[in-house]
């Protein structure tokens, strides 16, 4: 701004210096003009070059007195008849033109600037000539670039002082905001505690105030997020449900840690990957494209394999967004593997007990009414009939017993109606053998027991001998003739056990996990052959866990089996 001003009014002052010498000229070309007007009719060349002589002298001006062709007949510092014809001078044409004219440029002659000025002469209104002053403007030069240098010298130093002035005034200014952007940084940073101090100026305390209200919201607003983070994270992590978010895409958003145990992944892994790369089951996968592309809640079963088979069941139910824009699905799983087992357990056991049960009225209610109807004459089938009856009488006699053993050992309270005493092993494994003596002569089975005198436990001896004596007796039942059952009873890890050996035809792998259900049997028609009711085993089991142990088994087909009674 200074350097315009300053270029502007040094060519304003040059201008107004140059219009001064410019009248200064015409006037001296009046005074002049009036002296040589009477020497151009007739012309007197010589008159009129010594009046511009005398007038040059006085003045320090050159004049010189051209002719309308542009002969030169008066000059005040040279020879006229020595100078060319002037007629193409710009400031001739135009005062011949205009009756007056001017212009500055260099002279070849006196080799400096000057300008010229040159005023029309007539007489008798004709153009008789034209007299031109010239000025030499090398002197108002040097005025002009002195006036300039002290214009320049004094615009230096107002910059100096006006930019001294805005920089004291800039750091007065930005020293606060630069306090406003460090705690601006530091807010960005997460560091929403500290205030920022006031500054001086009103609009940039305003400002700062402003910023730390900003911050003390956004702090509650964290520290709540946080906190309602944290209430979610704990719901979803005491929740015994699994837990997925899912979006559109198909990758995971979040899941709770039990969803993670279930899929076997790492939940930081998983979050933003594919359900597919996570989790390699394919009727899960379809599942959830299912549940993506549905707009209600969709419920399944899914099997996984991780050790043995779980099933999940799966409930899925949209996304929304504050706009209710669908942007995923939420899958809740629960773990129904134990549920479902006992749902078909208990399909099973209906079932087997209606089986069982209807088997034997049948027979009964068929050979009640032949008897009824007299239908038998001879007195050895009528006897063989009411043997059968009588038979299938006890059948279903030991099957509603042991339905009804099993229904004391399964009530809540039967653990405290244990009738617990510290008793010989020994003893309860003898009484057991006993018990199953005769079936054992039948078959030639010689029984072996290995069992230290000293060997205690605190049972139910009534129980622990029956539990005993239902394997004993299954044991005799699938050996062959002629073959040996070897009962061991020791200390092992802190732990009572009863090992129950046979060398029978043994049990198939597949058929282990269920063999302690109810009515569950390896091969049924030879299970009925042998008079089973179906239910030994599983009264063993409840039996042993009454008693806090497990009861465990481990055979193979051929070898035989044995089965073993682990108590505290």
């Amino acid at each position: 701004s200074i350097i315009t001003a300053i270029w502007f009014a040094s060519h304003a002052m040059e201008r107004f210096f140059l219009d001064q010498t410019a009248t200064d000229l015409t006037d001296r070309i009046t005074l002049v003009r009036y002296q040589i007007e009477p020497h151009f009719r007739p012309l007197q060349a010589d008159r009129i070059d010594r009046i511009c002589k005398e007038a040059g002298q006085l003045s320090s001006t050159r004049f010189t007195v051209i002719l309308p062709d542009g002969t030169v007949v008066g000059d005040s510092q040279e020879n006229p008849s020595h100078m060319d014809n002037h007629a193409g001078r710009p400031e001739i044409k135009a005062a011949r033109q205009y009756g007056s004219g001017q212009s500055i440029r260099y002279s070849k002659t006196l080799d400096r600037r000057l300008m010229y000025v040159a005023v029309a002469v007539t007489v008798e209104n004709e153009l008789a000539g034209v007299v031109r002053a010239a000025f030499a403007v090398n002197a108002l030069d040097e005025r002009m670039g002195a006036i300039r240098w002290r214009m320049a010298g004094g615009g230096a130093l107002i910059a100096i002082l006006v930019g001294l002035i805005s920089l004291l005034a800039a750091r007065k200014i930005s020293r606060p905001i630069e306090r406003l952007k460090q705690g601006a940084d530091a807010f960005a940073a997460g560091n929403l505690t500290d205030k920022l101090p006031l500054p001086e100026t009103e609009e940039l305390a305003g400002l700062a105030q402003a910023m730390n209200q900003m911050a003390a919201r956004l702090d509650r607003r964290i520290a709540s997020a946080i906190q309602q983070k944290n209430e979610l994270e704990t719901v979803l992590s005491s929740m015994r449900e699994g837990v997925v978010a899912i979006d559109s895409s198909e990758a995971i958003m979040s899941m709770n840690p039990l969803a993670a145990e279930m899929f076997e992944c790492d939940r930081e892994r998983a979050k933003n990957r594919s359900i597919q790369e996570m989790v390699r089951n394919l009727a899960l996968q379809n599942f959830v494209a299912k549940a993506l592309k549905a707009g209600d809640s969709l419920e399944d079963d899914i099997a996984f394999f991780r050790q043995d088979e779980h099933i999940l069941n799966i409930k899925s139910s949209p996304i929304v967004d504050s706009n209710e824009k669908r942007i995923g699905t939420l899958l809740v799983m629960t773990d129904v593997t134990r549920l479902r087992r006992l749902e078909h357990m208990r399909r099973d056991f209906v079932a087997n007990v209606s089986h069982e049960i209807k088997t034997p009225l049948t027979a009964i209610k068929g050979y009640v009414e032949t008897l009824y109807n007299r239908e038998v004459d001879s007195s050895e089938d009528h006897n063989r009939f009411l043997g059968i009856v009588i038979n299938h009488v006890t059948r279903l006699e030991s099957i509603v017993e042991d339905l009804l053993a099993l229904s004391r050992i399964e009530r809540e309270n039967f653990r405290e109606a244990l009738n617990l005493a510290t008793v010989k092993l020994g003893n309860i494994c003898q009484t057991a053998i006993q018990v199953c003596q005769k079936n054992a002569e039948a078959k030639r089975i010689a029984i072996d027991v290995q069992c230290g005198e000293d060997l205690q436990a605190t049972v139910d001896a009534t129980l622990l001998e029956q539990a005993i004596v239902n394997l004993l007796d299954n044991a005799i039942k699938y050996s062959e003739d002629g073959s040996r059952v070897e009962i061991n009873a020791e200390k092992r890890d802190g732990m009572t056990a009863i090992h129950i050996r046979d060398y029978g035809c043994g049990i198939a792998q597949r058929n282990l996990s269920r063999l302690f259900e109810r009515f569950y049997r390896v091969d049924k028609a030879r299970s009925r052959q042998l008079g089973g009711t179906g239910l030994g085993l599983a009264i063993v089991k409840h039996i042993v866990q009454a008693h806090e142990g497990e009861v465990t088994v481990e055979s193979r087909l051929g070898e035989g089996s044995t089965f073993s009674i682990y108590l505290p």
